[in-house]
């Protein structure tokens, strides 16, 4: 079998277990809504009655927030690990999401105080500005040590820190609506709405295109940079591309959803793996699927196994999702022995 023809049946696989999930999403749920009704509201777009509420402003802007912000965190970690050249590389692990969530928290609690209306634009904004810190005190740790373990350990730190500091601020906040924020700053799609759809769904879209366009250079990235440098590539320039890219793609999840572990460094390595290639053209489309099929199946999870009650979505994700980094950590310590 070729290697065109077996991309293409992975591929096609991970389009018909995404709509097979979607399917089984928008069936699952507290109030038991029929296949037949289901398809009736669907075709008809019916929203009136109290079942295409449930499907048309809960069941549906939460699948496709899963579809979109589980691939865009995927994405994300697998700009992160092309970035530093190390597969343990991730959003979630270095603390970029957790610095996210803190200017995110911030932002919300200061609003809450004095008023102030907020809007989906300024979430991401605060969160994009928030993991930009966080990422600049991990590239000042970064030239200051080799060894990746001390920077993850750093990172980590980084990521206790502004959860600390998050906490701190929720425990103290004296509005009842904090609990909102509570909720978000342990990872969930709960509060999906259409509203935010419009704004993330864009970004997202630009993001892959725009890692996609870049596929060509990151394959060339990954031979080192004396090699994509011979080539005429602005390696700076390409760096601080990077470096945006993922962290507007990890912020943007941190502002609709809140932190979500694992995801970012797991499924890209899974996407190498399955696919059993290194080239970007071929890993970054597969990284994006692999994040919504994790994040689909994780969400569904969260909502299910306890009903009525749901686990955030970091429980579910972090289940599922530290095996596999442990055992990719495991897997690169057998190579260098």
């Amino acid at each position: 079998m070729s290697k065109n023809r077996r991309y293409a049946i992975l591929y096609t696989i991970l389009i018909l277990t995404i709509i097979l999930l979607v399917i089984i999403n928008i069936l699952s749920g507290s109030v038991g809504i029929g296949i037949k009704d289901i398809l009736t509201i669907l075709l008809n777009g019916d929203k009136s009655g109290v079942n295409g509420k449930i499907i048309f402003d809960i069941r549906l802007p939460r699948i496709i927030e899963a579809i979109f912000l589980g691939g865009a965190l995927a994405l994300s970690g697998y700009l992160l690990q092309t970035f530093f050249l190390n597969p343990i590389a991730g959003p979630y692990i270095l603390g970029i999401s957790s610095g996210a969530k803190l200017f995110v928290a911030i932002l919300m609690v200061c609003a809450l105080k004095v008023g102030f209306a907020m809007n989906s634009i300024m979430l991401v904004i605060a969160a994009f500005i928030g993991s930009l810190i966080a990422t600049a005190f991990v590239l000042i740790v970064s030239v200051r040590v080799r060894s990746m373990s001390i920077l993850i350990v750093c990172g980590v730190m980084v990521g206790y820190i502004c959860s600390a500091i998050t906490e701190f601020l929720v425990t103290f906040a004296d509005d009842s609506n904090i609990v909102n924020l509570h909720n978000w700053s342990l990872g969930t799609f709960s509060s999906a709405g259409w509203s935010d759809a419009s704004i993330y769904i864009p970004i997202v879209i630009v993001g892959i295109l725009t890692a996609i366009f870049m596929s060509k250079t990151i394959e060339a990235y990954n031979f080192g940079e004396t090699y994509a440098g011979s080539l005429g590539i602005n390696i700076y320039g390409f760096r601080v591309a990077l470096i945006v890219l993922s962290s507007v793609l990890s912020a943007t999840v941190t502002a609709f959803a809140g932190p979500v572990s694992f995801v970012g460094i797991a499924m890209p390595h899974v996407a190498r793996n399955i696919f059993k290639s290194e080239k970007p053209l071929i890993i970054i489309p597969a990284s994006f699927l692999l994040g919504s099929v994790f994040c689909l199946l994780c969400d569904l999870l969260a909502r299910s196994l306890f009903a009525p009650i749901e686990l955030s979505i970091s429980t579910v994700t972090a289940v599922f999702g530290a095996p596999i980094v442990i055992s990719m950590m495991m897997g690169r310590r057998n190579e260098n022995v």
